[in-house]
């Protein structure tokens, strides 16, 4: 079969993100225009601002692209793009550039789901890297700014759980199609309030750290004790609206994040923090360094910061596993911009190791969103002729399954 060059287009909230992926396995290119610098001074993403500065970087960022990859619009097989979940207004600039392509260039669109395409970017390492099969189920923890989901995953041609020896066989035949494969997901898992990321972000505003609050907690947390604080554990009260309103089934393995940014509130205000917060804010300004950051910061900030990360990573590790064990999940994936957190990896790599299951993450620049893992997802789309309709739009809220 002749190599298939696809053009993917990301612009789910605040990266604009083009690259060309070749048969699904290659990457050619990725080119990410960070919005970081714009939203920093108001602490979080702000969706007007994110969708002027897609319609301001998309162009180039794709003809980058296509250079990088020594490819032109006109020598790519097919055009993909986030369709959803994300910011509406974000998401509707990719899509109405993809459309646009599609039809100049009468190439066919594929639209991805943004949490699949992380999924995929998992995938697509691995296959670079030469790994070995993957055995399903899957079990696909994808965690964000703006998503905490559990799935199961499994290949669309029919395996059932590996729980017998034949079962495993199938398995592991079916991990050699597993990147070319369409999947099926089922979600067994979310965020009732928050998602991770979110949760990391707003307790790094609280404590006047700065943005994005994530990679500046978890270079913090090394400097302080995680055993100073002791956050209690996450406690879902009451049934997810989702639920209540027949959209979803209840499940076991849900997480809540709003409960544990309170605490560290609570904290803050017990033990009269608010004064250092404050006086913090005005020193460090709307864009300091990492070094002007550490140097704000007392003992006892630090302790905190350690023992919110170290509470968020238990509870992800946690629930993950014990959905593991009980839907006999074969392989696991972490992916997301979360995913990059040094303290997850770790004790993914420890906890799942003990319980001897295989544990995938993607590589840090594809732990972020970018348009790399948007134009793997699509491959399997395109062999199947699995086009986008002429008059389909963006959606915000979409789901993965």
């Amino acid at each position: 079969m002749s190599d298939t060059y696809i053009l993917g287009i990301e612009s789910s909230c605040d990266e604009t993100s083009a690259a060309v992926v070749r048969s699904g396995e290659q990457v050619l290119s990725n080119v990410v225009s960070s919005q970081v610098a714009v939203h920093q001074p108001y602490g979080g993403v702000v969706p007007e601002l994110a969708s002027r500065e897609h319609l301001r970087n998309i162009v180039p960022v794709a003809r980058q692209a296509l250079e990088k990859a020594g490819r032109t619009y006109e020598t790519v097989d097919a055009i993909a793009v986030t369709q959803g979940p994300g910011l509406a207004g974000a998401l509707l600039v990719g899509v109405s550039f993809a459309k646009a392509l599609s039809w100049s260039l009468a190439k066919p669109l594929l639209a991805v789901n943004h949490l699949e395409g992380h999924i995929h970017a998992v995938l697509l390492e691995h296959k670079q890297q030469g790994g070995s099969n993957i055995e399903f189920p899957v079990l696909a923890l994808v965690v964000s700014g703006g998503h905490t989901h559990l799935f199961l995953c499994k290949p669309l041609d029919g395996i059932a759980h590996a729980s017998t020896t034949e079962a495993s066989e199938q398995g592991r035949s079916a991990a050699t199609r597993g990147s070319s494969a369409a999947w099926s997901y089922e979600v067994i898992g979310r965020t009732r309030d928050d998602a991770a990321g979110e949760a990391f972000d707003k307790v790094a505003k609280l404590l006047g750290l700065g943005y994005p609050g994530g990679p500046i907690i978890d270079r913090l947390a090394r400097l302080g004790d995680a055993r100073a604080v002791k956050f209690p554990p996450s406690h879902i009260k009451g049934v997810d609206r989702r639920v209540r309103e027949g959209l979803a089934a209840a499940t076991s393995y849900d997480f809540s994040f709003s409960g544990i940014k309170t605490a560290v509130l609570r904290y803050v205000e017990t033990h009269g923090m608010q004064p250092e917060v404050e006086a913090r804010r005005r020193q460090l300004g709307a864009k300091p360094s990492f070094d002007d950051i550490k140097g704000a910061c007392d003992r006892q900030t630090l302790d905190l910061v350690a023992s919110f990360q170290r509470a968020v990573v238990g509870d992800l590790v946690s629930k993950t596993l014990h959905a593991a064990r009980e839907r006999e999940a074969r392989t696991l994936f972490v992916t997301g911009g979360v995913a990059a957190n040094s303290e997850l990896r770790e004790s993914f790599e420890r906890e799942a190791g003990a319980a001897g299951l295989p544990v995938f993450f993607p590589s840090r620049p594809l732990s972020t969103d970018n348009a790399a893992m948007i134009a793997a997802a699509a491959y399997p789309k395109f062999l199947a002729r699995d086009f986008a309709a002429a008059d389909f739009s963006a959606e915000a809220t979409l789901q993965l399954r």
